[in-house]
């Protein structure tokens, strides 16, 4: 059963001898890590995570960037930990987390749009932003939106049955639990913990991050299993998408069979030549 984990500026706090300590084992428990970071190449947290399995030198560490939001980010990691107890596989889960990502309506309620910068503000909503009491609504994915946080106006959300979590007391909440839930259907409203980037993913310290997210690991496994999957023709995981996320060997050839599997005996298959990472990549 493979571990998932969600890349976070906590990891900032260990020492890499210390985390390089602390994969290591995960991976003897768990034998393969899922790893949910920041889309930024230039982010901190990830390019620790990357030095991190470049010492371990360990394929068996899929590190998967998503333009989510904290709060989505955590929810997802969530979701792919209940898919891990069913029969999926390490290079299945990886794969899923950019699938499953679409499922996700993710934003937050906002007393400051001054240094927000993940959707488009105008000048408009900057002036107005000076204005005390202002509130704004802020949907970052699938598609962005940005709006005051009237009772009778709400982004577009889900077309299918979802949860609603909020998280964080900055302001007050009655916005995303009263109309945005209504707006939404939302079978439950669930409280849980600010995740640590939140703050500095929205620009500002006063907000309540929300998103909607499916909670039936049922309907997870039948969106995961109703993809098509392939065998990577490098290290012989199954997998979902046109690449293995652990040894980054793209899926040109979906006929060819794994470097680890038989071969047939009609045709002798060439031995696929494993990608080279560049070093941030690692």
């Amino acid at each position: 059963m493979p571990s998932v984990i969600t890349v976070t500026s906590d990891d900032l706090q260990l020492s890499l001898e210390e985390q390089v300590a602390r994969t290591t084992a995960a991976l003897d428990a768990y034998g393969h890590i899922v790893a949910l970071a920041p889309a930024e190449a230039t982010d901190p947290a990830r390019r620790r995570m990357h030095t991190v399995r470049s010492a371990l030198e360990a394929d068996r560490i899929a590190i998967v960037p998503l333009t989510l939001p904290p709060l989505a980010r955590a929810l997802l990691a969530e979701q792919l930990r209940q898919l891990a107890g069913t029969d999926l596989g390490p290079g299945v889960l990886a794969g899923a987390a950019r699938l499953l990502s679409y499922y996700l309506h993710s934003g937050a309620l906002l007393a400051s749009v001054a240094k927000l910068d993940r959707v488009p503000v105008g000048v408009g909503s900057h002036v107005k932003s000076l204005v005390p009491g202002r509130h704004f609504a802020v949907l970052a994915h699938p598609e962005p939106y940005l709006g005051e946080a009237d009772p009778g106006h709400t982004p577009p959300g889900p077309g299918y049955q979802t949860q609603l979590a909020v998280a964080g007391k900055g302001v007050d909440p009655g916005w995303i639990s009263g109309p945005l839930a209504t707006a939404w259907r939302s079978q439950h409203l669930r409280e849980v913990p600010l995740p640590p980037d939140s703050a500095r993913w929205w620009g500002t310290s006063r907000l309540v991050e929300f998103t909607a997210y499916i909670a039936d690991v049922g309907m997870l496994y039948q969106l995961v299993t109703s993809v098509r999957r392939d065998t990577c023709t490098w290290c012989g995981l199954e997998v979902i998408g046109d690449q293995c996320l652990f040894c980054a060997t793209r899926l040109i050839d979906r006929t060819a069979p794994a470097k680890h599997a038989a071969a047939p005996a009609a045709r002798s298959v060439e031995t696929p030549r494993r990608p080279q990472l560049e070093p941030h990549k690692r």
